[in-house]
């Protein structure tokens, strides 16, 4: 039986829905806005977020309100339909909404519907050096990074990062085309890299460049991708098995592809782990749930959402994260209604 297949036939009423904005000031360039969905129906609420990057478009999104047609006595499955059409990072965060009406309606949670036990969620923090220097790192002892290596890393750095030893996934971002052609690393800086920290996943590396793909070729169990997955259909397009994969909700849209892709790969022994898209509200909470369920043991990239702040405050959680799924729906304790 199909895990979608456990949450498809899942009974839902929904009366109304309302959004709410959240911005967090990141840089005097970079204001990082999301929309909080908050799904009603039989005195319960649901709750998802919409993780668009676009400012604007967000922004038009809650200017808008509640213009989808939802109201009414759903399937999961049916209620899924209404959302055909919406981009994928969009409709991710609508449909967790949807799941975790449905969940709250039943009086249940999505690890006891899966019959599944949260555990201990390993996270990583996750960052780049511009700058080439390693400071924020060493102002957060103990903690495990994943690292994005740029043209001005030099080889001191790289040095540095070895002392370290705390580096468990080091992600090139070739597979996005927003990056600076400069600060793309050269082919010299992947030998460097690769060779220095040989236990470190390898996301999103360039394997067309004849170069690079040459210094890859015998780190291909090491090689993970994360912004190319979106379906299982995507995983089958990689241009050869991966070993591990990076699981980011919110990049499959709807239910179905999802919980689709986590059984594909389990079906085919592929190691996942997670990772977020800069999450300011439930959203957070919720990738940190279905890592719990998923793939606890791993270097998830789902620090709690303060470390993305600069400077990092004081007092927070270290990893592992203590598993803590509310009593009902697929949101973590901490989450509000």
């Amino acid at each position: 039986m199909s895990t979608y297949s456990l949450i498809a036939d899942l009974p839902v009423v929904v009366d109304s829905y309302e959004l709410e904005g959240l911005e967090q000031a990141v840089s005097s360039e970079f204001v990082r806005r999301t929309t909080v969905v908050h799904l009603h129906g039989a005195g319960e609420a649901g709750l998802g977020e919409d993780v668009i990057y676009d400012a604007d478009d967000q922004l038009r999104f809650q200017a808008a309100g509640p213009v989808l047609d939802l109201a009414g006595e759903h399937t999961l499955d049916s209620l899924s339909t209404r959302f055909d059409g919406l981009p994928d990072l969009r409709r991710g965060g609508v449909e967790r909404a949807a799941l975790d009406l449905a969940l709250r309606q039943a009086g249940t949670s999505l690890h006891e519907l899966l019959g599944r036990q949260p555990q201990d969620v390993t996270f990583v923090v996750s960052t780049s050096l511009p700058d080439g220097k390693a400071d924020r790192l060493h102002a957060l002892p103990g903690m495990r990074f994943k690292l994005d290596p740029e043209a001005s890393w030099d080889e001191p750095l790289v040095r540095e990062l070895v002392e370290l030893d705390a580096v468990d996934v080091v992600d090139f971002k070739e597979a996005y085309d927003w990056r600076a052609h400069e600060r793309t690393p050269p082919a010299s800086l992947y030998r460097l890299v690769v060779d220095a920290l040989p236990d470190a996943l390898i996301e999103d590396p360039d394997v067309t460049d004849p170069d690079k793909a040459a210094i890859l070729e015998p780190h291909r169990g090491r090689i993970t991708w994360d912004a190319p997955i979106h379906s299982v259909g995507d995983v089958d397009a990689l241009p050869f098995e991966p070993v591990v994969l990076n699981s980011k909700p919110s990049r499959f849209g709807s239910c179905r592809r999802l919980f689709d892709f986590y059984d594909t790969c389990a079906a085919r022994g592929i190691r996942l782990y997670g990772g977020g898209q800069f999450e300011l509200g439930p959203g957070r909470g919720q990738i940190q749930y279905l890592a719990s369920l998923f793939h606890p043991n791993a270097p998830n990239d789902v620090a709690p959402s303060e470390y993305n702040r600069m400077p990092v405050p004081p007092g927070l959680p270290t990893s592992p994260l203590p598993a803590a799924p509310a009593a009902a729906g697929v949101r973590w304790r901490s989450e509000r209604a």
